[in-house]
């Protein structure tokens, strides 16, 4: 797989990534917790700003290291990938939804436990669709330069 991805590639990826995750945290935490929509909503704007960030940088930080060390995306690295991505993001998360939403640290740390819960599956499923649909697309453009050439 080309692994190699353009500044374009790495903001595509993050910004799907986290619009998918807001249409379907939102609604729910703010079930969940009895607040508004609008407190969750911007609540999970921040956090997936912070998080699209973190995921630029984490995921350009991980293709160095496979390049360098040359491994592959096997089932036990893609799960590795998905841990090592949540276990950045949860102190930022505890400190400003505790704060934003006016709750003890120990009620923002359980709302983290419920964002992994959702986002290690979610993190590791959308990172394998998105690989195989970019890497079909790569090959369709790559035929469809070979056919004019």
């Amino acid at each position: 797989m080309n692994s190699k991805k353009t500044l374009w590639d790495r903001l595509l990826h993050a910004v799907l990534f986290e619009a998918i995750a807001l249409c379907l945290c939102a609604p729910v935490m703010s079930y969940f917790l009895g607040k508004s929509l609008f407190e969750t909503g911007v609540l999970t704007i921040a956090l997936a700003t912070c998080a699209m960030l973190w995921n630029m940088i984490y995921n350009a930080l991980f293709e160095r290291v496979e390049k360098k060390i040359g491994f592959k995306r096997t089932v036990p690295v893609r799960i590795a990938h998905a841990v090592g991505f949540e276990g950045g993001l949860v102190v930022v998360v505890v400190l400003l939804a505790a704060w934003w939403l006016s709750i003890s640290y120990w009620d923002a740390f359980l709302l983290e436990l419920g964002l992994i819960a959702f986002f290690l599956p979610y993190t590791y499923v959308y990172n394998l669709v998105y690989d195989k649909v970019r890497e079909r697309l790569l090959q369709r453009n790559f035929a469809d330069r070979a056919r004019q050439a």
